[in-house]
Formats: structure tokens, sequence, C-alpha cells
């Protein structure tokens, strides 16, 4: 969440952010209200404490002079003044409570470079790398690739799971790991620390990860307990600094994570098709940084050159897209989505979501650094997809199919495919 001292000192460049993401900024507005709601009650309670204190001195003074009259009336007095301080601090917690929830709304300040728009559609493309795959026969998508090789099924996955599931079999399956091992070995060269996190987190940890508006279209609770399933380890490794107060010659704190993830993909899009490209569970290599807010610009391009590099290693064509400011997540700062050519259906698909999130997230658990001044300040968050297996898949498959019918496998991943350099016809 944003912070309350910057809301008070500069409400005008919040109702502007607000409104540069299409929002009401008459949320500013009642955060304010509320907040002059919660400091006024406070001044209050002080008062009354005060009040308290010199009864109580009263009382002391009438009890060394015996007078037992006066002292029982001042205990009275205090009686009723203790009441009145136990119901005005119920009512300046439920004002801070309120607070906080409207707090929670407001949107992270965008960086001043967010293009304006509306929605995805005004999303600015800032390049395309790599070579289109070209063709001199009639190409298969992935899921007709994966039938005919045998190498996936999605017809048992979906009687055994439903729909958005999936079985890998054979030398996909080879390749899902390769793909895993190739990226965690990239990862680690890049002196990342290799974290693999829990696949539950408390709702209070995902609660600071991501908008509380987020929980119904893609997040899986599990029943009565105070735990979900993971979306992306992007949540877990937030979580794991909770609270955590660092040196600064410890920032900044890069993480790499590999884990399975799981979302509803409930909504807009659903799952609409058959195959890997949107499901309900994937395998997904994450990149996180925690570091001081002047590392946050360089941490921001340190991460998508670690992803370019992957897939131009891969040799797969991408674009880089900037998220304007109608499509920006209320957490993040600066977007950009990487998305990945699809020879089939002659577009580019997301495959990469890199965010700078800065403060926005750490604030709500806490976690800090003891900056030059020795003072504790919160710390910035950054986070990036080093590479999703499922959707890569589905490039590769599309984009090193053969003319028989055949995937060649992409050279740099062949020194993990057990000696594999081309898919054939799976014996499941």
């Amino acid at each position: 969440m944003l912070d309350i001292n910057f809301v008070r000192e500069h409400p005008d460049q919040v109702r502007d952010n607000e409104i540069k993401k299409n929002h009401n900024p008459e949320r500013v507005d009642s955060v304010l209200k509320l907040d002059a709601q919660w400091r006024d009650g406070k001044k209050n309670v002080e008062k009354l404490k005060q009040t308290r204190n010199i009864v109580s001195e009263e009382i002391n003074k009438a009890k060394k002079a015996k007078d037992e009259k006066t002292a029982q009336k001042k205990i009275k007095e205090m009686q009723s003044v203790a009441s009145d301080i136990k119901k005005l601090e119920d009512q300046v917690e439920d004002s801070l409570h309120k607070r906080d929830i409207e707090l929670g709304k407001l949107s992270n300040l965008m960086h001043h470079s967010v293009p304006k728009g509306k929605d995805d559609s005004e999303n600015v493309e800032l390049r395309k790398v790599g070579k289109i795959s070209e063709f001199n026969f009639e190409i298969k998508n992935h899921v007709e690739l994966c039938e005919s090789l045998g190498i996936a099924n999605f017809d048992k996955a979906s009687d055994v799971s439903g729909s958005g599931f999936y079985y890998l079999q054979g030398e996909l399956g080879l390749l899902n790991q390769a793909l895993i091992q190739f990226a965690i070995q990239f990862m680690y060269k890049q002196g990342y620390h290799y974290l693999e996190p829990p696949l539950m987190v408390r709702k209070e940890i995902l609660g600071a990860a991501i908008d509380v508006g987020e929980w119904e279209q893609t997040i899986y609770s599990i029943g009565s307990e105070d735990l979900a399933l993971i979306g992306t380890s992007e949540h877990a490794i937030l979580g794991y600094h909770n609270q955590d107060v660092f040196d600064a010659k410890d920032l900044p704190r890069k993480y790499f994570s590999y884990s399975m993830c799981f979302r509803k993909e409930i909504g807009a899009h659903g799952i609409n098709e058959k195959g890997l490209w949107r499901t309900h569970q994937f395998n997904k290599v994450e990149q996180f940084i925690f570091c001081k807010p002047e590392e946050s610009d360089k941490m921001f391009d340190e991460l998508l050159k670690n992803t370019e590099e992957i897939l131009k290693k891969l040799k797969l064509p991408y674009r880089v897209l900037e998220i304007c400011s109608g499509d920006l997540s209320a957490w993040k700062h600066k977007s950009y989505d990487i998305e990945v050519y699809r020879p089939t259906t002659k577009d580019y698909g997301e495959i990469v979501s890199l965010s700078n999130c800065t403060d926005y997230q750490a604030r709500k658990l806490g976690i800090k650094y003891v900056n030059k001044d020795n003072k504790r300040e919160v710390v910035h968050t950054l986070n990036n997809t080093a590479l999703a297996t499922s959707r890569i898949m589905v490039a590769i498959l599309e984009h090193y199919q053969t003319k028989k019918g055949t995937v060649k496998v992409p050279k740099v991943l062949q020194p993990f495919m057990c000696g594999i350099t081309e898919i054939g016809k799976s014996l499941v």
C-alpha cells in the first residue's frame, strides 16, 4: 500500500495518479477523511488519559488527607473516564481499520514514463526481436503435434482433473524438465540465490503481494484454512522476508526460484481452449529482487535483460510491450510484458510479466533496510518471470516442428534431454 504520510502531503499527486489509471480520485478524499477521524480520535484519547492521570493524583491526595468522601467521588469520576477511553479507543481502532482498507484500494504511484491508456489494447510495443520461422509445409498447432506424437494427453487429464490440466508424456515431459534445468542454471550463473518455496502461503502474505480484487479471479483458497495456493512463487519469496530489516550493504538481495503455480483463470480469458497455453497448473522459474529505492530502475533493466537472453538462447522471436496506465495492476509502478510469436496464430502471446512494485508490497509486510542516515526505510521489490515452461513449450513445438511431424529440440536444451535431439512419436 501507499505511505499514508505521502498521501497526506501530496494528495493532488495521488489524485492525478488515480485519474491516469481511470479510477475515481474521490478514493483519496475518502482515505484522508478517515485518516483525519483517526488522528482526531487519537488526540481525544490522549486528552482523556491526561484527565485520568489528574483524577488519579486527586484520589491519592484525598486518601492521604483521609477525605474518603472526595476519594470515592473521584474514583467514580475516573471509572467514567476509563469507560470513555475504552469506547473512544475502539472507535479509533475502527477508524484506522477502515482507513487502511481504503488506503489499500489506492494504486501504486506510476513511473512518469507509463503511457496513458484505457486497457490492454493501448499497451505500447517497444521492440520486436528474433526471426519468425517460415515453413514450406502446412504446420500443426501444439495440440495437434502433442496428440499426433502422443507426448501429452489432455482428454485423460480432463477426465481426472477437469479442463485446464494435462498429462505430459515421454519426451515432452523431458522437455519440460530440460527447460526448468536450463533456466535454473542460467539464473544461477547470473549470481542469483536459489530459493525453492512452499506452494501454499498465508492469506496475509498474499494480500500484500496482490490486490484483493484478484482473489476471486485467480487464487485457489484452501477451504477454511488461512492458506492459499501460490499463483507464482513471487508471493512466497516476498513473504520470506516478512518484517525483516536489511543492512544497506546486504542489498540488493537477488533470488530465483522454481515452483509449480496454480491459477483459477476465471474471467475474460478463462480456460477456453484445449492445450498448454492457458492452464490451472504450470511450472515456472521466477526472479525476485529486494533493493534500495535508488536501485530499482537499474534492477528493472537487469531482470528484463535476463529474460531476453533466455529467449534469445532458445531462438524464439518475441516482442516487448510497455503496459499502459489502464492495464497496470494496482501494485505496479511500471511493468513490461514479453510476448512470444506463435506461427499458428500469427500473433504474439504473453509469456513474461516484469514488474517494479517499488515499496508498495514491502510496506504491508514491514520489510525495511537501514539507510545511510541510520533510519529505517521500506525496500523496493521487483519480480519477473525467467521462464514458464508450458507456454514456452507451445512456442517450441510450433516453431521447431518439421515436415515429417517431429519437433527438433533447441540446441541449448539438448544437454538436458538425455541425448534426444528430436522429439518423435511416444510409445505411451
